[in-house]
């Protein structure tokens, strides 16, 4: 079913919407921008983008971050910057969606979002195949996601 609050080209993976609404190849690699929407207590597990600098722009909804064990939180507004190479995750902390703008510099992680959800990959029943994907994306995976329980989830 096709996305109504991101546009008909959206795709879903996980209960998150991915819409990229600017692509590497018109930028000539320089970013990618893709707007997503995350339900309440979901996010990624503990990452590290080898190649790219991440920016988060919150439109709705309140996410707690965890960079390199420091946690905060950002909400409509407010931005996150997760330089390349730092270990990192997020988790909605709020009681609607996260909308986000995800801006990476440089571009081209935008494919791994279109290959988990032409996959459907499960976390963690698929780790094995996402890792790989992930490769071709100089993604590592560190850890597990922020438990909505346990507030020192990771350390």
């Amino acid at each position: 079913m096709k996305d109504t609050i991101l546009g008909p080209d959206a795709i879903e993976w996980l209960g998150v919407h991915y819409n990229t609404i600017l692509k590497t190849d018109a930028t000539n690699g320089a970013m990618s921008i893709t707007d997503s929407v995350s339900p309440p207590n979901s996010g990624p597990p503990r990452h590290i983008h080898h190649d790219a600098d991440e920016t988060f722009v919150m439109l709705t909804g309140d996410s707690e971050f965890w960079l390199e064990g420091e946690h905060f939180t950002r909400g409509p507004g407010q931005t996150a910057f997760v330089p390349r190479g730092t270990e990192h995750t997020f988790r909605v902390v709020s009681d609607v969606p996260a909308r986000h703008l995800v801006i990476l510099t440089p571009g081209g992680f935008e494919g791994f979002f279109a290959e988990m959800a032409a996959g459907q990959f499960r976390i963690p029943q698929d780790m094995p195949e996402i890792t790989e994907i992930a490769s071709k994306y100089q993604l590592t995976f560190t850890g597990p996601p922020l438990n909505a329980d346990e507030k020192e989830a990771i350390k």
